[in-house]
């Protein structure tokens, strides 16, 4: 039997009724079964809250689906951010790991050919990392080739500046001795108490000395005549004859000098030519040329390229020295008529005697002074090396200052005469072994250079 509730409804038998809430799903939008009421969850009740129970469980049922959407919408967006952030470490991952793939193989279909290999667009950061790997590949190997190159250069070229000071004896050396002239004014002359040495011989010998770790007080001039240059015997205080480490006594190279095992030339120091000195009243006025010599007295020094000059040129014997101030000397007397050997060691004399006149004869060939070391060939290549720093480095004006000191006041007096020539000749820099950074010095190009 059923009863007719009081709004015209019909209600199932035993139903309960509207007193107790019977007749109300338990379930309304955005409730879930078996879950309790909002205001069963915050505690509270409607008469609590002024309102009936009905309306304010709609209320706070609202509110929490409010609550939800909005905490939906920031999981949505954050877990948007979560997954940017785990696509920035995969792909920083695999610039790490240089490219590799953590794809499948089945999704490789490229990789058949290239195992390990991966394809990525252009402009990926795998790409991107690949061709820094790539790039620091190829920087590593040029590195290493240069270094290897370098290092075979190093063991395989020439000797270093220490190493040929060791080569030539000078590390157990605590004095060099050096063979000069010492009858020369202006060029190489002993003073007269006999205490020193003054000249442009004597500066330059000086200026290479130090170059080979030498101060001045540890500098042992000795007196040498023309003879015994190439055999580097000199004679000491005491008129003994001493070998000597260098020869710088105006020495001029020719080839068959050159030729001589026992001579061993630097590059030249000096350029000079031959001349021809008569006293003021000899009958020419002015000599152009050797064969005006003939038939009159000549001197000039023994074994000297001018004493071979003028052997050709005239038919009679000339007069050799071992002295040019021998020469002189006479020449003052009156026992010749003419003296003729190189313009610079001429010139000093005519300074000094008025009454001595100075011819330029012109002769094409240039006289080049230059060191003998001997047969030390790396005493040689010291010596090289420090006439090429004097000529390449513009700092370095040794050689001008003793050119200016010695030789220029000379040609005040020697008018007409090409004394010297007033530049350091042209020097090439010797194989020594040096690293780039320490060849601060230009490379010259000397295609005159003897």
């Amino acid at each position: 039997m059923t009863e007719e509730p009081a709004d015209g409804g019909t209600r199932a038998e035993g139903a309960p009724g509207p007193s107790g809430n019977h007749g109300r799903s338990d379930r309304r939008p955005g409730r879930e079964a078996g879950r309790p009421a909002d205001d069963e969850r915050e505690g509270r009740s409607g008469g609590e809250t002024g309102g009936s129970p009905g309306d304010e469980r709609d209320r706070w049922s609202d509110d929490r689906h409010d609550r939800e959407r909005r905490l939906d919408g920031r999981q949505e967006r954050y877990g948007h951010e979560r997954r940017f952030d785990e696509r920035y470490e995969h792909d920083r991952w695999d610039d790490d790991r240089y490219g590799r793939d953590p794809r499948p193989e089945d999704a490789r279909p490229f990789e058949d050919a290239y195992p390990g290999a991966r394809i990525d667009p252009p402009g990926t950061p795998a790409r991107r990392g690949f061709r820094r790997f790539r790039l620091t590949a190829w920087i590593a190997l040029v590195v290493a080739a240069v270094v290897v190159g370098v290092s075979v250069a190093w063991v395989n070229g020439p000797p270093t500046e220490a190493e040929l000071r060791e080569k030539a004896g000078l590390l157990s050396k605590d004095r060099l001795r050096i063979g000069v002239k010492d009858d020369t004014p202006g060029i190489a002359l002993r003073s007269k108490d006999g205490s020193g040495f003054e000249g442009f011989d004597i500066d330059i010998a000086y200026m290479i000395a130090a170059d080979l770790g030498f101060r001045r007080d540890q500098v042992e001039f000795m007196s040498i005549e023309t003879e015994d240059r190439a055999r580097m015997q000199a004679r000491n205080g005491n008129g003994e004859f001493v070998r000597v480490d260098l020869v710088v006594a105006t020495f001029s190279v020719t080839p068959d000098r050159r030729a001589d095992p026992s001579v061993g030339f630097s590059t030249p120091y000096l350029f000079t030519e031959q001349s021809v000195v008569t006293r003021s009243d000899y009958e020419d006025e002015h000599v152009a040329s050797l064969g005006q010599l003939e038939g009159k007295k000549v001197c000039s020094l023994g074994t000297s390229t001018s004493l071979v000059e003028l052997s050709k040129a005239i038919k009679g014997n000339p007069i050799a020295e071992g002295l040019i101030s021998k020469c002189v000397e006479r020449l003052r007397r009156g026992d010749i008529d003419a003296v003729t050997t190189d313009a610079a060691l001429l010139a000093g004399f005519v300074t000094q005697d008025r009454n001595l006149r100075h011819h330029d004869i012109a002769l094409e060939k240039t006289e080049m002074w230059a060191v003998n070391a001997g047969r030390n060939a790396a005493l040689r290549t010291l010596v090289d090396l420090a006439l090429y720093r004097s000529y390449a480095d513009p700092q370095n004006q040794r050689w001008e200052e003793a050119y200016k000191t010695h030789i220029e006041p000379l040609l005040r007096t020697n008018p007409g005469v090409n004394v010297a020539q007033a530049e350091q000749p042209c020097a090439l820099p010797p194989p020594v072994r040096r690293w780039p950074w320490e060849r601060t010095l230009p490379l010259q190009d000397c295609p005159s250079a003897p």
